[in-house]
């Protein structure tokens, strides 16, 4: 719901692959591709799957911003985002995740999102204001108007704003 409130989603809620949501300049993926048990994820997973996650990023053309959604995600992005990503292994700088944080690095901007699972959302620890903030200030940092539409009418490959990989206009890239 909070994609559709944003402008970047065509309806709020999808109850199947057919059921016509499409996604407005947006991408979302994993920082990691498998149910690690516990729905606990180890840093070994995470950098297990980043070079998918790498590889997806260089396929999208136009990235500005990354949403992360939650502590998880932040490091995952600055992984992806640090000058030796190549290495999983190498030593990245520590910049702490917060709700709200706001990171410009290699072309980038990263956005800290606390995650919007059931414990946080329940807890009033994220709610749909905080939620929105973000990804408001995500459409603003990639330069698209409230319609999903790229400022100055640029337009993805996919003129219906599906978001796959191969658009030319700006993308947001939720990750987790």
């Amino acid at each position: 719901a909070a994609l559709a409130r944003a402008g970047l989603a065509s309806q709020a809620v999808s109850r199947s692959r057919d059921d016509g949501l499409t996604l407005r300049e947006v991408w979302v993926t994993a920082a990691v591709r498998c149910a690690p048990p516990a729905n606990r994820p180890l840093p070994r997973e995470r950098d297990t799957c980043l070079p998918w996650t790498a590889r997806e990023l260089e396929l999208l053309v136009g990235v500005r911003v990354l949403v992360c959604l939650g502590a998880f995600a932040w490091d995952a992005a600055l992984r992806l985002t640090a000058p030796t990503s190549t290495a999983p292994r190498t030593r990245v700088a520590r910049v702490p995740f917060a709700h709200g944080a706001e990171l410009v690095r290699s072309g980038y901007t990263l956005l800290g999102c606390d995650h919007p699972s059931q414990q946080n959302t329940f807890t009033g620890k994220l709610t749909e204001a905080m939620l929105d903030t973000v990804l408001a200030r995500a459409r603003e940092l990639a330069l698209l108007a409230p319609s999903g539409r790229a400022r100055g009418g640029r337009r993805g490959a996919d003129a219906g704003g599906t978001g796959r990989p191969g658009s030319d206009g700006a993308a947001l890239e939720p990750c987790d």
